[in-house]
């Protein structure tokens, strides 16, 4: 199985890279890919852009890596309640492609950030919204409090959000 994961955020630090990145590695024998949004930087999306430049070779080379995984994994940063503005622009460029942006692949979506809500405004919009994309929402799993709830190495320590993430990766794995 060859699965996509990557933080919707482009700092350098991002916790969300590091949940993602997390959860992919938890699929015994998985060949993992994990992209860095720092990589897809483009000019901001407008048509007049697009009609002047074409579509940005960084939207193509995301939708290849979108086309060439089985499933998904992305967790999300929250910026004022919404997508970050990277993801936001990756999206936007890819969507121009092909009509179908997230090519029926299978996703595991989740949230987090260091606050008591973990994302859930921004993971709450995902899942609603990329099904109308091409994707099919499999699983989704916000983590409050990071900083108190994941640990690099052992990833998630409180007991029961860790249940709920065990039972949301074992949606999406068998799905």
């Amino acid at each position: 199985m060859k699965i996509l994961a990557f933080g919707a955020s482009n700092s350098s630090t991002s916790i969300n890279r590091q949940l993602a990145t997390f959860a992919a590695g938890q699929i015994a024998g998985a060949d993992i890919t994990i992209l860095d949004l720092n990589d897809f930087e483009m000019p901001i999306y407008s048509i007049d852009r697009e009609k002047l430049n074409g579509i940005p070779q960084l939207a193509h080379d995301f939708k290849n890596h979108v086309k060439e995984a089985d499933r998904i994994i992305i967790s999300f940063a929250e910026h004022n309640g919404g997508y970050s503005v990277a993801f936001k622009n990756v999206m936007d460029w890819m969507s121009r492609i092909e009509g179908d942006t997230w090519e029926g692949k299978s996703f595991f979506l989740m949230s987090t950030s260091p606050g008591a809500r973990g994302g859930a405004t921004v993971l709450g919009q995902a899942t609603g919204r990329f099904g109308y994309m091409g994707g099919q929402v499999m699983a989704s799993f916000s983590l409050p409090n990071f900083f108190e709830s994941f640990d690099p190495k052992k990833g998630v320590i409180d007991a029961n959000l860790k249940e709920t993430f065990d039972k949301e990766l074992s949606k999406f794995i068998s799905a």
